[in-house]
């Protein structure tokens, strides 16, 4: 399965295998948003960085996902403050709202050219409680000066060009990328301030010795007083730990045909991202060359294309009829890293180990501020005044059976949409998306 994103990302540059030995500052295994980030913000300051990856950069979520550049976490904001008490939560929520202000600074900075669209995002309400729920979030949003607007049906359907949603919200702050360039930007920026990044090189041992951790690949080592792990969805057993405090949970996506012009100019034609609050979660866009990209949940189980798209299929038939003859000519799939707090993890692991990881579907924007959070702390600022917490490395009980959770969960959800539907059709009207 080819993804869209792949076929259409600007041109690819070859990296290097890491072979012998080499030494480093700061060793970062995981080639993603996180560890990019990270790299390019202790590179600026002249740190001497060396990146791992498992694979070619690409092939983990941050060039498969879907390009959302979305603020903020899962929690409202007050939930955060009483959550983590009103220093420290308003801190938290200053940060994590600031992601797609991060992720378009350094595009411009740097002129990565990714295909960046800043139109906002839409939060699509797919029932009146859903709806209710959103104007006490975007009241909480616009206390705290954000650029925030309740939308009513009429205005929803005006912006998205689909009749299925009684209301919604947008916010204004966020918007899209083509996420496969995205990260390549940050790479080739991360090796033009001075950084080595190398692909095909698995990190497959991490000690300590003598003050210094070492990283083994299967033809090199990496030594450096620090360590990164920004492996998030893709940990593997480095350090198990790490691995089993997420759970990592398949998304699929798949694009169209390019769209007629027409229906371009009547079909989010201001650019928007959009995910709405159906059951199973929807999220969609339109490419830079006029495609719609539809992800949902993906499945565990071994199964054929066919069946792992046809969601998908439905999806964009009830939301957008007017679509129901198009071709589809991508289709792909990837992991996303949840916690069981819904939040994103600061984790520091020993003297001079850290990992970050867990954006439960927003990675994009909350990857990226976790990487200079990450090269702030290397860099000495003190945990207090990070503006996010360093939690406790915690493995999720049970971790073993988490995906026979995930598995009934989302079985539960697709059952809950059906009887959605069946509610609707028995009311004499369309189903609600």
């Amino acid at each position: 399965m080819q993804s869209l994103w792949d076929a259409t990302a600007t041109p690819a540059f070859t990296l290097p295998e890491l072979m012998g030995k080499v030494r480093a500052e700061v060793v970062i295994v995981g080639g993603g948003y996180t560890g990019l980030s990270a790299a390019l913000h202790l590179c600026e300051s002249g740190v001497d960085v060396v990146v791992l990856d498992a694979a070619e950069l690409g092939e983990g979520a941050s060039g498969r996902n879907g390009g959302q550049v979305i603020p903020g976490v899962k929690h409202d904001p007050d939930a955060l403050e009483e959550m983590f008490g009103a220093r420290l939560g308003t801190q938290l929520v200053e940060t994590v709202a600031s992601g797609p202000d991060l992720v378009f600074e350094l595009i411009a900075k740097y002129q990565i050219d990714c295909e960046a669209t800043r139109g906002g995002w839409i939060q699509a309400a797919t029932s009146a409680s859903a709806l209710a729920a959103m104007h006490d979030r975007v009241e909480q949003w616009r206390r705290r000066a954000a650029p925030v607007q309740l939308l009513d049906r009429q205005q929803v359907s005006r912006l998205i060009g689909s009749e299925r949603y009684c209301g919604g919200w947008l916010d204004a702050r966020g918007g899209t990328v083509q996420p496969r360039s995205y990260q390549s930007g940050l790479a080739q920026v991360v090796r033009r301030l001075g950084g080595r990044i190398y692909t095909r090189s698995a990190a497959v041992k991490l000690e300590r010795s003598g003050g210094q951790w070492r990283v083994r690949t299967p033809r090199g080592q990496v030594s450096a007083a620090t360590a990164v792990l920004a492996t998030n969805a893709y940990s593997g057993e480095l350090v198990d730990a790490v691995r089993r405090s997420v759970v990592a949970v398949p998304s699929f996506q798949v694009a169209t045909e390019p769209l007629p012009q027409a229906l371009r100019q009547t079909i989010m034609p201001q650019r928007q991202a959009v995910s709405d609050t159906w059951p199973l979660l929807r999220y969609f866009r339109l490419s830079a060359d006029g495609r719609l990209v539809m992800g949902s949940r993906g499945s565990f189980s071994s199964t054929s294309l066919a069946s792992a798209a046809r969601h998908h299929y439905r999806a964009v038939q009830e939301i957008f009829p007017q679509l129901r003859n198009v071709r589809y000519e991508y289709h792909w799939g990837g992991l996303v890293a949840m916690t069981s707090d819904h939040l994103p993890h600061l984790h520091e692991l020993g003297p001079g180990l850290l990992a970050g990881l867990g954006y439960n579907g927003r990675g994009v924007a909350m990857a990226t501020v976790m990487g200079r959070l990450l090269a702030r702390r290397i860099q000495g600022v003190p945990i207090g005044e990070l503006g996010f917490p360093a939690t406790p490395l915690r493995a999720i009980p049970l971790h073993r059976f988490s995906q026979f959770g995930v598995r009934l969960a989302i079985e539960y959800l697709q059952c809950l949409a059906g009887l959605a539907r069946v509610r609707e059709r028995i009311a004499g009207r369309r189903p609600a998306a």
